[in-house]
């Protein structure tokens, strides 16, 4: 027999991350992605990183595991983006190769070409940030539905560029979590020069570690420039920056200041990070943007304060994305 619980019970109990079983957000598990305007996608991949620092793979269990307590209304927006859109979950990327980065970059891209053919916006939980170049291979660029055939712009939050060609691969990696924003544009599936970088700091291995990204001609707005400009100058930069171009957020939680997110997996203890209200209304400025889809990436659940800080936030901030796009969508 099948228990019986009222809506008020369900309400109730929906929010509390340790009842039932896990989906991110508590939405419907969902594998058929024309059954979806947002996707959510687990990708447990760390082999992109090539450090000691592997447990990247466990980030989408984390997140399912509290998400929970994350499914809200959008108060700043006016918007439900429950009732709004058919948002699931559709589960992990397969990835039986786990200890071959590049085989896991082409399975993580067959995966997301069936969202693209589908019209539908993906927003992903990782694994480490080479996940975000086998995305964006599938859902950019020539032949791509979701972008019109059109490079996407990024707004791409980082303690680093993950531009260094400087290195040839990372201990083995090529489309490597330290490369994958320097391969798109060259490839395609990138338009830097409508695209910012925000959040970088820390000592470089060299003095010429960041430049790659003002060759390829991203707007790189390192922490030290952000706290010069100020918030208001640096949203406006961003807006007229990416202008009218699909717009994809990448968001590595290694930004954040290891105060508030210790679970990352290359942390930068050396110069305050972004706090949280400052990332939120930095997202909050591409509202209205055409947001393709976006990912979480780079939590170390095993580094993590007990309570689970650094997975409640990375939920905070795929909410946060999903809600962007759901403001656009027609309900």
């Amino acid at each position: 027999m099948t228990q019986e619980i009222s809506a008020s019970d369900r309400m109730m109990l929906e929010g509390l991350y340790w009842w039932d079983i896990p989906t991110l957000f508590r939405c419907p598990l969902e594998r058929d992605p024309a059954a979806l305007d947002i996707a959510l996608v687990g990708v447990p991949h760390s082999t992109g990183n090539g450090t000691t620092e592997r447990d990247q793979h466990l980030g989408p269990r984390a997140v399912r595991n509290v998400s929970a307590m994350a499914r809200r209304v959008h108060l700043d927006f006016g918007i439900d983006p429950w009732q709004r859109c058919r948002i699931g979950d559709m589960g992990d990327v397969a990835l039986p190769e786990a200890n071959d980065n590049e085989r896991c970059i082409e399975r993580i891209t067959e995966f997301y070409r069936a969202l693209d053919a589908a019209g539908t916006r993906p927003v992903s939980i990782g694994g480490d940030h080479s996940v975000t170049g086998g995305i964006m291979q599938a859902i950019s660029g020539d032949g791509a539905r979701l972008t019109g055939g059109r490079k996407a712009a990024f707004l791409h939050f980082d303690a680093h560029t993950d531009a260094y060609e400087q290195v040839p691969h990372f201990l083995g990696a090529v489309k490597s979590a330290a490369h994958w924003a320097a391969y798109l544009v060259r490839d395609g599936y990138v338009d830097s020069t409508h695209s910012v970088q925000l959040g970088m700091r820390g000592n470089p291995r060299t003095l010429d570690w960041w430049k790659t990204s003002s060759d390829l001609g991203y707007e790189v707005i390192p922490i030290s420039r952000y706290r010069e400009l100020g918030p208001e100058a640096t949203r406006r930069l961003i807006v007229e920056r990416i202008g009218d171009a699909p717009l994809y957020v990448t968001f590595d939680l290694d930004c954040m200041d290891p105060t508030v997110c210790p679970g990352v997996a290359n942390l930068e203890c050396g110069i305050q990070g972004f706090q949280v209200d400052e990332v939120m209304q930095l997202l909050r400025s591409v509202r209205g943007k055409n947001v393709i889809g976006g990912d979480v990436v780079c939590l170390m659940p095993t580094k993590d304060h007990p309570n689970q800080q650094t997975s409640h936030f990375a939920s905070a901030v795929m909410f946060e994305i999903l809600s962007l796009i759901a403001d656009r969508h027609e309900s």
